[in-house]
């Protein structure tokens, strides 16, 4: 289904679900008298719709693991499950995927969701999501006796019903990665607050794990690069990727393609060791071609589809650095050592920022960010200023001195 589609069937048929549940919660609470709270075991993570995020929630779930001694299981739409494969926290067993191709497959799948938690003996949800009614109504049907999440209170914004034992006040000037460590600090609290929550989170606590790459792991990467290289060398060759593309999700991330053809040009006339790979999806081939062509030089390579998904950290690994519209290969490579520079337009990367070894390149105009949890992540602007004044000077200035870092270990 389209985005925009999916937006109004959360919103027309949401909204009234959540009250309607929430008055049903209400008058079994009135029945039945308050719930004892339990110790976090069985604990689901909801996050449906970015795959980034299944990185950025990472020290969360090690969080829950580490310190509650907690059993993680994952809800998430199935064209997004692999992002959870790259740093494997969470087992195979224990991930459901719902389909979002039509609205009969999403259906079904979150009837078996509810089977599915209640065989798995889910007794306490995580709610990632910021303003999905559907997550929240997923939340509250699920059968948990802990349901955690973040809530607005006081605040105007997206009604989700009253569905949490476990309220969280979302921080709009907090890095997400830290919101999800508060939700985790509200369930491990042994009094009930109001807000949760109440809690220092340290950088520290949002560091990530990295990515295991073995050598022959490398070696495949190498040999597909090569063949679209002849004369590529790992030993002489430094790998440059660029990530000309953003998902549909948000269009108005994406730099102009024509800005990516200046920077390629101007990162290989600086050095001629350097290899540049265009990266992407295979359905970004055509996109990616584009850029290729105008370049028109054997070191730019059209390397979109070139490796599967869960090649991506390999090739993070076995290259120096990447730069990137603001999207999920920024936090993909995050698991590795390799530096990222992220161009940031409708979002700013103080809360979605990468984990990793990335620098943001960001305007900062008094418009933006245009996007948030108050707007559904939906902007009304058609004309990305905040990008579009970004200039491939400044982009290229913001990436020479890495450059010059790799011509002097003899690139």
């Amino acid at each position: 289904m389209k985005v925009d589609t999916m937006r109004d069937i959360d919103f027309y048929a949401g909204v009234p679900l959540c009250f309607l549940l929430t008055i049903f919660f209400k008058l079994i609470s009135l029945l039945t008298g308050r719930k004892t709270y339990n110790k976090p075991q069985n604990v689901l993570l909801i996050e449906l719709s970015e795959m980034g995020s299944a990185i950025l929630v990472d020290p969360a779930m090690r969080k829950l693991q580490s310190e509650l001694g907690a059993e993680l299981h994952f809800l998430i739409f199935k064209k997004n499950k692999p992002s959870l494969n790259l740093l494997k926290t969470v087992k195979e067993e224990n991930i459901f995927t719902i389909r979002e191709d039509g609205l009969i497959p999403l259906v079904l799948d979150t009837l078996r969701f509810l089977l599915w938690a209640r065989n798995k003996k889910i007794d306490t949800v995580i709610d990632l999501e910021l303003f999905s009614r559907f997550t929240a109504l997923l939340t509250g049907l699920s059968g948990a006796t802990n349901r955690a999440g973040f809530h607005a209170f006081y605040n105007e914004g997206l009604y989700r019903g009253n569905l949490l034992t476990h309220k969280i006040a979302y921080n709009p000037h907090l890095h997400i990665s830290k919101n999800f460590i508060a939700i985790v600090n509200a369930l491990a609290s042994d009094k009930q607050e109001r807000p949760f929550s109440k809690t220092l989170i340290t950088d520290d606590e949002i560091t990530l794990c990295k990515a295991e790459i073995p050598p022959a792991a490398k070696e495949e990467i190498y040999q597909k690069i090569k063949a679209l290289s002849p004369d590529f060398s790992p030993a002489r060759t430094k790998i440059i990727l660029v990530n000309t593309n953003a998902s549909d999700l948000l269009p108005q991330r994406r730099w102009d393609r024509n800005n990516y053809i200046t920077v390629v040009n101007r990162i290989l006339s600086h050095d001629q060791k350097l290899l540049v790979l265009l990266t992407g999806s295979p359905a970004e081939k055509e996109w990616v071609q584009v850029v290729a062509d105008a370049v028109n030089d054997p070191r730019c390579i059209n390397f979109a589809g070139g490796v599967k998904f869960a090649e991506l950290t390999t090739l993070y690994s076995v290259s120096a650095m990447m730069l990137t519209n603001d999207s999920g290969p920024a936090h993909f490579a995050s698991v590795t050592e390799m530096h990222t520079f992220v161009i940031f337009g409708p979002e700013t990367p103080a809360l979605y920022g990468s984990l990793g070894n990335s620098t943001a390149i960001y305007s900062g105009l008094a418009c933006s960010p245009c996007v948030s949890a108050a707007n559904h992540r939906k902007t009304p602007c058609s004309d990305n200023v905040c990008l579009q004044v970004i200039s491939p000077e400044q982009v290229f200035t913001t990436i020479l001195p890495l450059l010059e870092s790799l011509d002097a270990q003899g690139a």
